[in-house]
């Protein structure tokens, strides 16, 4: 098994306007919206970040996302949109069933909307899902077909790209891979579980387990302190039983770390590894290759952006 430890930060090339197809890709957030226009190879050819409208009513949202899809696609060349919210979609792309840090966002037909003022196919997805296409597309991902993402955040999110096709099951909801259960007797969770990978791998985790911030940790690690060193070895452990699981049933080419956390890989990927190598079978790791995330920031407007090409092609 292979570990990459690298960073990548995708590049806003202005290029100059070519007769070709282009699409828009958007990561709507509580805070930010992150747009981006983008041809079929990746390239962003424009881009632009504007705040959130506050209070986000729904109605306050599309306007603003209407004005800046006219600001950046003034020709209106793109064919599709996507776009990543912060909650959960449906599993037609159609509807944000929730949108977490937006006010009023329940069951809002986003899709429909947008398709309606603008005339170009929309689909929408849970920004998690969104990252991961990202980095699939164009970021550590890319050399593969069957990828699982890990953000390792505030809480864990996740994502399922399966022969190049995002998973998102029944209803919509598959990869919550944080949410899968590590101790059947740990701490309660707000999805109703106990103990699950959230629990022992966020951010949160991270303060009540130590007191400290993981850079704080990651600080005292680097200056040899034995407490910090040895926590990020049982964090990788933690980290490394709860993807044990996942291999098993996904069987992916490549696990990808994302996430505030992913800033301590080096203390914490060395215990991860052999953790996965002591649990699971070599046949279910053949080739596995664990790698940290590349784009950053822009990783779910990318993956919006990726899931508007998919949209359009099958159109």
């Amino acid at each position: 098994m292979d570990i990459t430890l690298q960073n990548k930060t995708l590049q806003d090339r202005t290029l100059q306007p070519a007769p070709q197809e282009e699409v828009i890709g958007i990561d709507l957030g509580g805070t930010a919206i992150k747009m981006g226009r983008f041809d079929v190879q990746g390239n962003c050819l424009r881009s632009l970040t504007l705040p959130t409208p506050q209070p986000a009513y729904p109605p306050s949202v599309l306007e603003t996302l209407l004005e800046a899809i006219a600001q950046i696609d003034p020709n209106q060349q793109s064919v599709a949109i996507g776009v990543g919210t912060p909650g959960p979609a449906d599993a037609a792309g159609r509807v944000a069933r929730i949108a977490i840090n937006l006010e009023g966002w329940r069951d809002i037909p986003l899709a429909d909307w947008l398709e309606a003022e603008t005339g170009k196919p929309t689909i929408v997805a849970n920004d998690a899902n969104c990252a991961g296409m990202g980095e699939y597309w164009l970021g550590a991902g890319k050399p593969f077909r069957n990828v699982i993402m890990l953000t390792l955040g505030t809480g864990v999110g996740g994502a399922v790209i399966l022969d190049g096709k995002l998973f998102v099951g029944h209803d919509g909801t598959a990869g919550e891979l944080g949410l899968i259960t590590l101790n059947p007797e740990g701490e309660p969770c707000n999805s109703g579980n106990r103990g699950s990978l959230e629990q022992y791998v966020s951010v949160r985790a991270i303060r009540r387990r130590s007191g400290l911030e993981p850079h704080e940790l990651a600080e005292k690690a680097r200056a040899g302190n034995e407490e910090a060193i040895a926590f990020w070895q049982n964090y990788g452990r933690d980290l490394g039983t709860g993807i044990a699981s996942l291999l098993y049933v996904l069987a992916p080419e490549a696990v990808i770390i994302g996430g505030g956390i992913s800033a301590s890989a080096e203390f914490f990927f060395p215990s991860l590894q052999a953790e996965i190598e002591q649990r699971v079978l070599p046949s279910s790791r053949s080739g596995l290759r664990l790698c940290l995330a590349e784009l950053g920031n822009q990783a779910g407007m990318v993956g919006a952006a990726k899931l508007a090409w998919q949209r359009h092609e099958e159109k």
